[in-house]
């Protein structure tokens, strides 16, 4: 059994399960109504139905049993390490790979690399599907990505997460031509209204989110911008980026239908820089990851053009 725990941060008067379908992407809306039926959601140390109303810092306390899961294969996929030692390991993910299995993807990610790789040296927290996985980034989106060997060390990093103190830079191409140099994206995210298979901006439900951004290179139509991550919601950089109307390159979901450059595959998002406090040794730890070959191109090709 797995327990995750939130803490209200806004102003009460929110039902429980409406703030836990908003908070539990992985979950469907009915699954998170029958945990609170079978009694797997307190708030302190009662249960509570689903039209419980919460209140500001109370805390919510949620068991997920665990699920009967298929037997997940470690296999001999190449992984591009750009620092391992024995509590940690960064790796750069390529575009295409789903970080964890799930739902038409038990074979092929990064944790079955990682189970061949690393064999039972990967921390369990988060349970047989999810091994050493203490944050994830999407299947298009590439770059710097924390594994965590040991149980200890997936604790105290996911703790830095909890914190917002782990050092978080992105590299995004966009559409439009942002004028100013930099700027701060402020706006609260949560799940969409309608699809929930999408992110939105979400002033009612959302929680807090913080993107900061930096212009790099300007190409009339398209602007080469860094994005330092304050806070890490689901999709953030995305979501927040299409709200200034200026929606990542490639990103049929929160961008143009139909993307300018055919052969790209979704959007043009890297994980550049991923810095940490390293668990064991208490000193501050950054990796860089260079920028794929795909993104190279497509710069060089617009330098070319503008």
């Amino acid at each position: 059994m797995r327990i995750e725990e939130f803490q209200i941060e806004i102003e009460g008067g929110e039902r429980i399960d409406k703030f836990l379908t908003n908070e539990m992407v992985d979950y469907s809306r009915s699954y998170v109504q029958k945990l609170i039926k079978d009694g797997h959601v307190k708030v302190g140390d009662k249960t509570v139905k689903a039209n419980y109303k919460l209140s500001y810092d109370e805390i919510i306390r949620v068991e997920i049993p665990d699920l009967t899961e298929p037997d997940i294969v470690a296999e001999n996929i190449p992984l591009d390490i750009l620092y391992e030692d024995d509590d940690i390991l960064f790796v750069n993910k390529p575009k295409g790979m789903v970080v964890h299995p799930a739902a038409g993807h038990y074979s092929g990610t990064l944790v079955n690399a990682l189970m061949y790789h690393c064999g039972d040296s990967l921390s369990g927290i988060n349970g047989v599907m999810r091994p050493g996985i203490v944050h994830r980034i999407d299947m298009d989106t590439t770059g710097s990505l924390l594994v965590c060997k040991n149980d200890v060390a997936h604790q105290k990093l996911a703790e830095q997460l909890k914190e917002h103190s782990i050092h978080r830079i992105y590299h995004a191409l966009v559409h439009g031509n942002i004028k100013e140099d930099s700027g701060t994206i402020n706006a609260p995210i949560g799940r969409h209204p309608i699809d929930r298979k999408k992110m939105s901006i979400n002033t009612q439900n959302g929680r807090e989110a913080i993107t900061h951004y930096e212009v790099l290179e300007r190409f009339g139509d398209y602007t080469y911008i860094a994005c330092k991550l304050e806070t890490g919601r689901t999709h953030q950089i995305r979501v927040h980026m299409a709200s200034i109307r200026h929606p990542l390159v490639g990103d049929l979901v929160y961008g143009p239908q139909k993307c300018p450059f055919p052969n790209l595959q979704g959007q043009t998002l890297h994980a550049k820089t991923l810095g940490i406090i390293h668990p064991r040794t208490g000193e501050y730890l950054e990796v860089n990851a260079p920028l794929p070959a795909y993104f190279q191109k497509l710069l060089e090709r617009l330098r070319q053009n503008h």
